[in-house]
C-alpha cells in the first residue's frame, strides 16, 4: 500500500497501540516490553492484540513500580523479535494510532527496524487530536480525557492493552465530535493528519475546505 493510498483510507477504520518500555528512548538503549493493540473497523473494535515481551535487559524498579510489569513476569516471554514479528501481522498495513504517538513510533520503528521490518502506513497522535477537538477539556492525559469524555475504561492506566482500549474509544469518540460539532462525515486518515498538525486558530478554514469537498484528502 502506497502511502497516499494509506491516507484516503477511513480514520474509522486502523489499529491503536500502546508500549510499556523500559524507558524513554530506544536511542539510549530502551526496549518494549509489552504491546497492546485493538483493530478498529468501521468504527468498532473488532480484534486485540497484547503480549509482555523480553528485553533482555532488566526494567529498572521505577518502572516495575509504574506498570506493575516485574523483571519475573517478562523472564518467560517471547523475545521482542518474535512478539513484534507477530504485531507486525496483525498491523497488516493498517494505519496507525497511539496517545502522544512520537513517543510509540520512537520504540515502533526501533523494534521494526532490529527484525528488518518497516512501519507499513501512516500514524497519528490521538493527543495532538484531542488538543484541537477538546480544547475545553482539563488536560489532554489520557485518563483525564476518558473521565471527561466518560469513555469505556478498566480505571487501569499503564499497561498497554487497557490503554491502547481506551486510546481507541477516545479516537471514535474524536470522530463523533466532528461530526456532531462541525458537521464533518466520513473523515479519511489523511485528514485527521492534517488536522494534528494544523494550528488551532486555522481548523475553521480547515473544515470548511473539507466540507466544500476540497481538503487534502
Amino acid at each position: 500500500m502506497t502511502i497516499s493510498a494509506a491516507q484516503h483510507r477511513s480514520a474509522a477504520s486502523l489499529v491503536v497501540f500502546d508500549f510499556e518500555t523500559t524507558g524513554l528512548s530506544p536511542d539510549m538503549g530502551d526496549r518494549a516490553i509489552e504491546i497492546g493493540a485493538v483493530l478498529i473497523e468501521n468504527g468498532k473494535i473488532t480484534a486485540r492484540f497484547q503480549q509482555l515481551m523480553n528485553p533482555g535487559i532488566r526494567i529498572p524498579v521505577f518502572i516495575e513500580n509504574l506498570t506493575g510489569i516485574s523483571n519475573t513476569m517478562v523472564k518467560e516471554a517471547n523475545s521482542n523479535a518474535q512478539v513484534m514479528g507477530e504485531f507486525y501481522d496483525f498491523i497488516a498495513g493498517q494505519n496507525l494510532v497511539a496517545h502522544n504517538a512520537s513517543f510509540d513510533e520512537r520504540f515502533l520503528r526501533a523494534e521494526f527496524k532490529r527484525i528488518k521490518k518497516y512501519c507499513p502506513a501512516g500514524i497519528a497522535c490521538s493527543l495532538l487530536a484531542a488538543r484541537r477537538i477538546l480544547q475545553q477539556a482539563p488536560n489532554h492525559q489520557l485518563a483525564t480525557l476518558a473521565a471527561y469524555k466518560q469513555l469505556p475504561s478498566e480505571g487501569i492506566y499503564h499497561r498497554a492493552l487497557a490503554d491502547a482500549e481506551v486510546t481507541a474509544h477516545l479516537w471514535l469518540s474524536l470522530l463523533a465530535e466532528l461530526e456532531t460539532q462541525h458537521a464533518l462525515y466520513d473523515l479519511s486518515f489523511g485528514f485527521m493528519q492534517q488536522l494534528t498538525k494544523t494550528p488551532k486558530h486555522q481548523l475553521p478554514k480547515l473544515y470548511a475546505k473539507h466540507q466544500a469537498g476540497i481538503a487534502y484528502v
